[in-house]
């Protein structure tokens, strides 16, 4: 198997979209429903990128890609969310995004963002 978008929400619907998106455009998916989910199990070292919902049960996906930046893990985040707010998306960015995208958005949106993270990986290897 290649490497693979890592996708993080606690929406099963919107989860199950994102992977069928992704397979529709020949790329391999991790999902995973909640942050204990994917810190028990994702494969960061196998990923393209991270797309990552910011609001996640109670948890902040933001403050998620603050830990991996401090745990010395470097992945390029594409964060999603319904909750769209000036400061939430303030903050996003200065965490060094990729992209933001506010739900529900277009396929083509969200291969956009992909494609610059593909890109971002290639420059990087």
């Amino acid at each position: 198997m290649g490497k693979a978008i890592v996708v993080v929400d606690d929406d099963p619907s919107v989860l199950k979209g994102i992977g069928r998106i992704l397979k529709h455009y020949g790329f391999h998916s991790e999902l995973f429903s909640s942050v204990d989910d994917f810190d028990s199990r994702a494969r960061l070292n196998e990923a393209i990128c991270l797309v990552l919902d910011i609001n996640l049960n109670g948890k902040s996906g933001i403050e998620l890609r603050r830990q991996l930046t401090r745990s010395g893990i470097s992945i390029p985040v594409i964060y999603i969310t319904a909750n769209d707010s000036g400061t939430i998306r303030k903050a996003a960015i200065d965490t060094g995004c990729i992209a933001y995208l506010t739900k529900p958005f277009p396929a083509n949106a969200l291969m956009k963002a992909i494609e610059k993270a593909v890109a971002e990986s290639s420059r990087a290897q």
